[in-house]
């Protein structure tokens, strides 16, 4: 079914996209028209992106990125936008976790989580902003988490990073909002991934048991609202945290 939000004309670059809610989202954006870059860690992840948005129908290509690199970043918008034009959409999905517990937690896996979740993303929208801002409009989004808002045991750089950027959200929005900028985030609750399917069937239950709605997510429900934001229809709506979570955390 293609979305009924219209992003032609835009160009969307959403990192991590090689599989997972990313790619939900880079599949969303280039149904809904946009021009779609998805980056992945390898040349093989980006060339899987690049298939699977043709195989789709839609326009764009992935391309590979280590978001830690930092290096690399401004050469990606450039070849972006020499491509296909300036980028419109960014959606900071890349990430990775480093559990254990505080006692165990090393400095190399405090830092490893808080760069690629926190800093990596400060550093694409600012990347991204010179544009938008002269060219009066953009979206940012950012992909959290509930566990910025719950906390979870053995996840306190994870956890901390997330929160972190919804903080970096709200400072982000107040600074470009009268640019035509808007600056979100959408915080999954537990979402079918490769991650929840390495449950067993007790913990699954067990999680399953915390959320209202019974279930687990999909990743396109993320990518809906990714998509909502990333429309004419989110136009109004900036430094805010949608929390997408079968009703787990309300507030």
């Amino acid at each position: 079914m293609r979305p009924t939000f219209d992003l032609s004309g835009e160009v969307a670059l959403v990192t991590g996209a090689s599989r997972g809610i990313g790619q939900a989202v880079a599949r969303l954006l280039a149904d809904a028209g946009a021009m779609v870059v998805g980056t992945a860690t390898s040349q093989p992840g980006a060339e899987a992106i690049t298939a699977y948005l043709v195989d789709r129908g839609g326009a764009g290509c992935g391309m590979r990125l280590d978001v830690t690199e930092r290096g690399s970043l401004e050469p990606l918008l450039t070849a972006i936008k020499e491509r296909f034009g300036a980028v419109s959409i960014l959606v900071n999905n890349a990430g990775i976790t480093r559990d254990g517990l505080a006692l165990r937690l090393n400095d190399e896996n405090w830092d490893s989580v808080v760069d690629t979740d926190l800093s990596a993303p400060f550093r694409l929208a600012r990347g991204c902003l010179r544009d938008m801002m002269r060219l009066r409009k953009g979206r940012i989004i950012n992909i959290g988490s509930v566990v910025a808002s719950t906390g979870n045991a053995g996840q306190a750089n994870y956890a901390a990073a997330k929160a972190g950027l919804e903080g970096m959200t709200r400072a982000l929005a107040r600074e470009v909002a009268a640019r035509g900028i808007t600056v979100n985030t959408v915080a999954p609750g537990f979402i079918e991934t490769d991650m929840t399917r390495e449950l067993t069937d007790a913990q699954a239950d067990a999680l399953k048991a915390q959320i209202p709605a019974g279930r687990f997510g999909e990743a396109d429900d993320i990518a809906w609202a990714v998509t909502f934001l990333a429309s004419a229809a989110g136009r109004y709506i900036t430094g805010q945290t949608l929390r997408v979570n079968g009703g787990m955390f309300m507030a």
